[in-house]
């Protein structure tokens, strides 16, 4: 109490006094913000002025930190730059460098701890840390606005992610700017979580989640990456709106991931599989559309009870990769999906074609177990056993089967200037 009385006075001619809390503003300088953040009380509100200041600080009383203009907190290239460490603090308008290296203790730019409960990190800029912001514990925590730049002077799996997610309930994540390091966003043992309009590029998985149920990952975009949205040994997730553009592998995979929610997504232009779905099971997928992958879908047989319709798959080199023999049906209440090599008829004008359609046949079946046959693909034995499938389809083997195809795709309204030419 004694040493916040004398730093009111010092700052005396540059304090007000509200009725949460004193505003005290701060220069820059060797230990003022340390000593600044250990004298204030709860409510307080710390101004930084122009200039750098030193890290690594911790933040162990409900105030707020914020930048009037041009403030860059540094560290010292070992350990958290600024630790959140109490409930209810906001620290907003900085940039902030100089985080360690030891993925050990998770050295970030900002680490909020589980005593940070309803924190606040708005509008930052954080480069060069080993992680961006990490939130360890923190419930109903915000991290919003901030871009996060990570670092390139290490393997792409041995950095850091720009937002790391552990045990953090209610946490919001949204409209970051996230890129290079590993993963975008990392969440590991969390749920309630919201994930909405963020952006990553030439990062390793943009959103990985790990054992993460109850969450809404909505909004986000994609660009350039290895893998967009990694959905692993999760439940209950919704999976909406949200665009890839040009990412290498994958654009969305779901592993392990059940009793999800995949709408009105956006997958095009990616390198190998629009979407791969490996032992997922009770997904619904309605309304997204898969636009020029090598697969647009690789459908596992581990993957049961899944609902897809209203999909529009376009322009795939193979719409569907199905090894199995099980038939599954790809249609819902009447409504299956878009399939832009179908070339079927609708007499009736309601929209469905009048034909069935099997993506796979028995050669596809045997060029996937075999690639060498492609050299047998224009013999006149291989047209042979494709013309008697089509004409007798009891020939043809399990697979995926969509009995009310649609004859146009749906609107995508959430994609806007995503769609059409290649980015």
């Amino acid at each position: 109490m004694i040493a916040r009385a004398l730093l009111m006075c010092i700052c005396l001619p540059a304090m007000t006094v509200s009725a949460f809390g004193a505003e005290i503003v701060v220069g820059p300088g060797t230990g003022t913000l340390a000593r600044a953040i250990k004298s204030a009380g709860p409510g307080d509100i710390l101004r930084l002025g122009k200039g750098v200041y030193e890290g690594s600080v911790v933040i162990g009383q409900s105030i707020a930190l914020e930048c009037r203009k041009d403030c860059k907190i540094a560290g010292r290239g070992a350990g958290t730059v600024v630790t959140i460490d109490a409930p209810d603090v906001s620290v907003s308008g900085f940039t902030i460098v100089g985080s360690g290296s030891s993925h050990g203790t998770l050295d970030s730019g900002i680490k909020l701890t589980q005593n940070a409960t309803n924190s606040r990190v708005s509008g930052n800029i954080l480069e060069g840390n080993l992680h961006g912001i990490d939130i360890h514990g923190a419930r109903d925590a915000v991290v919003s606005g901030n871009r996060i730049t990570g670092r390139t002077d290490h393997r792409m799996n041995d950095r850091g992610n720009g937002i790391y997610v552990w045990n953090a309930p209610g946490a919001i994540v949204e409209n970051n700017d996230v890129r290079l390091g590993r993963d975008g966003i990392f969440v590991n043992t969390s749920k309630q979580n919201i994930f909405r309009g963020n952006r990553f590029e030439s990062l390793r998985f943009a959103v990985h989640y790990m054992y993460a149920n109850d969450s809404e990952i909505t909004g986000n975009v994609s660009i350039g990456n290895h893998l967009g949205y990694a959905l692993m040994f999760s439940s209950g997730l919704t999976v909406r709106g949200n665009v890839s553009v040009g990412d290498r592998e994958h654009g969305i995979m779901l592993n392990y991931a059940n009793n999800a929610l995949v709408e009105g997504n956006l997958v095009r232009d990616g390198g190998e599989k629009c979407l791969f779905m490996y032992n997922a099971n009770g997904n619904i997928l309605r309304n997204n559309r898969f636009e020029n992958c090598p697969v647009g879908i690789h459908f596992t047989g581990g993957s049961e009870h899944n609902a897809l319709s209203g999909n529009a798959f376009v322009g795939n080199r193979t719409q569907v990769k199905y090894v199995g023999s099980r038939n599954h049906e790809w249609s819902a209440d009447g409504r299956g999906n878009y399939w832009s090599d179908h070339g079927a008829y609708d007499i009736n004008g309601d929209g469905i074609a009048d034909q069935v359609y099997r993506p796979n046949d028995m050669i596809d079946h045997v060029l996937w177990t075999q690639p060498s046959a492609k050299l047998l693909l224009g013999s006149p034995a291989v047209q042979l056993i494709r013309w008697a499938q089509r004409e007798f389809p009891a020939l043809l083997p399990g697979g995926v089967v969509d009995s009310a195809p649609l004859m146009h795709p749906p609107d995508l309204p959430a994609a806007g200037q995503y769609l059409g030419a290649k980015s």
